[in-house]
């Protein structure tokens, strides 16, 4: 009875914000491949003040969770579907509704600005195969269509649908990272005041290639001296300070693939490679705060709803020297070269490298938990959120420790906004939602309808509810099984329970496939 209640009064809310003609404007920006622990106001030592500015004003999740990939993350995002349904061909599945398309049809401007990473089989026959933004609902796009570029000289770059890699060429001082801003910041511009906005800010920072300008680098220098294993312990400490941790949370063991920094041979290198990382991540924050800022001057932050995520754990791949991809490009804009891989004879940063951080700092960045990207552990898929709406939020400043996913980020716009979704999606009956909103841990009310969370990709596949979580790591191959764990008592996933508790884990996997099974069926056509 309390949840009918519940529901009846957030959806008389919405209704009359929709009446009074104040529909809030909706900023969703997502930062790439960074750890749980990164963010200031998540214990990280990278300079991070607007964001940690926005967590004062709002709400940090604690229990949030992501995809364990870029592009599963956006598509769940985005659809408010689990990836296993939403992804069909690379692209979104056309019986899922996007997100920008229910608000562009409830008369808002849509623009996205950065990494797209839906455009299905862009590559082949000459990109005819390409999904572009605007088949999904965005008026307005600027960006790349893949999962990353260099920072410097992003080939493939789009306005809308044009090419316009001169713009880099031409400009020696092009960072895609601040051009991201300024885009953002003349769709703000040119759209009408009365006109209600949907912002998505999907960064490529702080994926690889590590590439930042010299000066930034530069403001680092020597903050990563104590090596991954000292700064690992000052993070825990930071972390149950600030209170994104239990005060009993312990520090998860080094990955057995990072040696005790005092043993690292390199050290100058393994610092550089920190340091970019770092100053990508703080010019991020800056173009963030510029866009804030716009929206503070011009009167509109305060019935703006915004939303800070990442797509995944902090990335352990060490980039190869062979590697290829659409997104390496051979040649720098001056001509020469590119030396791409981790050659530790050479520092990263400038254009002419591409290079990524590794295992010792992504292992950093995931503090506390273990493992990388990838992974369906907590280190691959237990992500920060921050929530910020000035006019509405309630415990300002605190943390929520409701637990959530990406697939319940749609739901709660569009409550918030006042949207009802169509019926319809690709002219069939739209895909019901697996997420739920969580509007009411925004407005200070009672959660209903704790979720279950479903997984998997690449590396992992899981399942959780309550505290109980089951976990099946891939690298293992045959000698592969399920593990339970309670993250009640153990989060950081030590103790392994499935023995002790074999009923429990019949039940999860159970749950599991029958998740699996339902996923895949619903998207088969």
């Amino acid at each position: 009875m309390k949840t009918k209640f519940l529901v009846l009064f957030l959806l008389a809310w919405a209704g009359a914000l929709v009446q009074a003609g104040k529909r809030p404007n909706v900023l969703l920006i997502m930062s790439d491949d960074m750890g749980y622990s990164d963010l200031g106001c998540f214990g990280g030592e990278i300079r991070t003040p607007h964001l940690d500015s926005l967590a004062e004003g709002g709400i940090r999740f604690t229990n949030f969770y992501s995809e364990n990939m870029c592009w599963v993350s956006r598509a769940s995002m985005l659809t408010g579907v689990y990836h296993r349904t939403s992804l069909k061909n690379g692209s979104l599945h056309p019986r899922c509704l996007p997100l920008p398309r229910a608000l562009q049809e409830n008369g808002y401007a849509t623009g996205i600005m950065g990494k797209w990473h839906l455009a299905g089989d862009y590559r082949k026959d000459g990109g005819s195969r390409a999904v572009y933004p605007d088949q999904r609902g965005f008026d307005r796009f600027y960006g790349i269509l893949g999962g990353a570029s260099s920072f410097f000289a992003p080939f493939g770059l789009r306005r809308d649908r044009k090419l316009i890699d001169e713009e880099f060429m031409k400009d020696p001082d092009y960072y895609f990272t601040d051009a991201i801003g300024k885009e953002a910041i003349a769709f703000l511009k040119e759209t009408p005041k009365d006109k209600p906005f949907f912002l998505y800010l999907p960064f490529t920072a702080a994926h690889w290639p590590l590439h930042a300008p010299g000066d930034e680098i530069e403001q680092y220098k020597g903050r990563f001296s104590a090596g991954w294993d000292e700064l690992r312990s000052r993070r825990l400490k930071r972390m149950k300070k600030l209170g994104v941790i239990g005060p009993e949370v312990e520090l998860s063991p080094r990955h057995p693939n990072v040696p005790a920094w005092k043993d690292e041979s390199n050290k100058a290198w393994q610092e550089r490679r920190m340091e970019v990382y770092a100053a990508q991540v703080t010019i991020m924050d800056r173009v963030i705060g510029r866009v804030l800022d716009h929206l503070r001057k011009s009167g509109q932050l305060d019935d703006t709803l915004t939303f800070f995520t990442i797509d995944n754990g902090g990335c352990h791949v060490e980039y190869g020297a062979n590697r290829k991809g659409d997104y390496l490009p051979e040649k720098t804009r001056d001509g020469r070269p590119m030396k791409p891989g981790n050659l530790t004879e050479l520092m990263p940063g400038p254009e002419i490298t591409y290079q990524s951080y590794g295992y010792g700092w992504a292992n950093l960045s995931n503090t506390p938990y273990r493992l990388f990207k990838q992974y369906d552990h907590e280190g691959g898929i237990h992500t920060p959120m921050i929530a910020h709406w000035p006019s509405a939020i309630k415990g300002k400043g605190t943390t929520s420790s409701t637990l959530a996913h990406l697939v319940d980020l749609m739901p709660t716009i569009l409550e918030a906004t006042g949207v009802k979704p169509a019926e319809k999606a690709g002219g069939e009956k739209r895909i019901a939602w697996d997420g739920r909103s969580i509007l009411p841990s925004l407005l200070g009310k009672e959660q209903p309808d704790p979720a279950v969370l479903f997984f998997h990709h690449a590396r992992g596949k899981a399942i959780r509810t309550g505290n109980w979580k089951l976990v099946f790591n891939k690298d293992s191959k045959k000698k592969a099984k399920w593990e339970l764990y309670d993250l009640g008592k153990d989060p950081n996933e030590l103790n392994d329970l499935a023995t002790k508790h074999p009923t429990k884990v019949e039940q999860l996997a159970k749950l599991w496939n029958d998740r699996e099974k339902s996923q895949l069926a619903r998207g088969a056509r």
